[in-house]
């Protein structure tokens, strides 16, 4: 993303903005930190939490939120707005499938045991709950959610979030996501413990990745021969 430049979830939300007065206005009427309003508008990655503050605030609900960028996909697809008749009742949303939230550890410690890089531990086989899935990932079958372990990543995820993860999203610098390392291609199929960097991607390099974790604040760079994948978290659920 260009600097200065805002997310498309921001753009959105702009447009449920109360008039007069001004995003940082905004936020500050719904009780959404500096930080991160910050975040949002530069990753596009809200919590449904701070998404139901900011629009509550506003008179507004995150129901017709999530219906307003539905309805914009729609027309993208189509090239054309579908127009309901003034004061017919709307047919009802089809009800999403739950997102499958999938068992997570603390793997330990990656590279140098003095940098504190922290693995997290991803257990596709074993399914611990279902939760609800985002109108956002409404086609992607593949998508399924984990829980935030440590601290690594504060104060973008508190511990014990829950995060959504695409293998299918488009995934830019300054997005966060989850990097699977070495084998975890084949271990995936076989249902074992998957080894992967929960990170921010500051950029692509010649020979691999370059990742920042927050807490403690350092940027590493991955190898290409580590990496068995990348996947984009697109951010939290309630």
């Amino acid at each position: 993303m260009a600097i200065g430049e805002s997310s498309r979830i921001y753009d959105d939300l702009m447009r449920f903005k109360p008039d007069g007065m001004t995003p940082n206005a905004w936020a500050m009427k719904a009780g959404v930190s500096r930080t991160v309003w910050a975040d949002m508008r530069r990753h596009g990655n809200p919590s449904r939490r701070t998404l139901h503050k900011l629009l509550d605030a506003a008179g507004s609900s995150l129901a017709e939120f999530e219906a307003l960028r539905i309805s914009d996909a729609g027309r993208a697809e189509d090239g054309k707005a579908v127009l309901a008749e003034r004061g017919a009742a709307p047919w009802p949303a089809a009800q999403l499938p739950p997102l499958p939230l999938v068992a997570t550890a603390i793997g330990g410690l990656w590279g140098d045991p003095e940098s504190r890089i922290e693995l997290t531990e991803v257990r596709t086989g074993e399914l611990v709950d279902r939760v609800p899935r985002p109108a956002t990932l409404a086609s992607d079958h593949g998508a399924y959610a984990i829980t935030v372990l440590g601290d690594s990543m504060w104060p973008r995820f508190r511990p014990g979030r829950r995060v959504a993860v695409s293998a299918n999203a488009p995934i830019a610098l300054g997005d966060d996501v989850l990097v699977k390392l070495n084998d975890a291609r084949d271990k995936d199929s076989s249902g074992a413990p998957v080894s992967v960097l929960l990170k921010e991607l500051v950029r692509k390099t010649a020979s691999g990745l370059e990742l920042r974790q927050f807490n403690p604040d350092v940027t590493f760079e991955v190898p290409s021969a580590e990496i068995a994948g990348i996947e984009k978290v697109v951010g939290e659920l309630i």
